[in-house]
Formats: C-alpha cells, sequence, structure tokens
C-alpha cells in the first residue's frame, strides 16, 4: 500500500511564550522530528498542533494557519504547510 508522507514546516506566527520566537521553525520529515533544521520543540505545543501536523504530513487539503497552542497566557500561534 502507498500513502502520502510529505515533509511539513510548523513556523511560529505569534508568541506570548519565552520558548519560542516569532520566526522559530520546527521541520518534521514524515513521522520524524528534523532535528537539524528544527528550533526548540516544547511537547505541550506539538500536543495541541500535532493532529494538524499530521494531516498536512498525509496530504490533507488545510489552510496554512493560524493553528494556536493555548497553554494558560503563554499562547503560541503557528502556520503549518507541506514542503
Amino acid at each position: 500500500m502507498s500513502y502520502t508522507d510529505k515533509k511539513v514546516r510548523v513556523t511560529v506566527i505569534e508568541s506570548k511564550c519565552p520558548k519560542y520566537k516569532v520566526g522559530d521553525v520546527i521541520c518534521f520529515e514524515g513521522s520524524m522530528l528534523d532535528k537539524e533544521h528544527s528550533d526548540n520543540v516544547c511537547m505541550v505545543a506539538m500536543n495541541a498542533i500535532y493532529p494538524f501536523i499530521y494531516a498536512f504530513r498525509r496530504g490533507g487539503d488545510l489552510k496554512k494557519g493560524p493553528y494556536q497552542c493555548v497553554d494558560c497566557n503563554e499562547s503560541v500561534v503557528f502556520e503549518i504547510e507541506s514542503i
């Protein structure tokens, strides 16, 4: 069985969190984190947006964003895209 497994880039477009700044990037190659091309990765943020990352990986037709992590008062807004 063949399936789509695209590379995905997640970019911070707004941040009130000390762990992320605007322009930070997180890259995935399939299900694997591309550590060489990624900035910090917060697992709370990934938990909030991973369903969308998965959909982009599988070729879903979604808009690029905004997608948000709403951890307390430290919200972060992301743009997600297949690359």
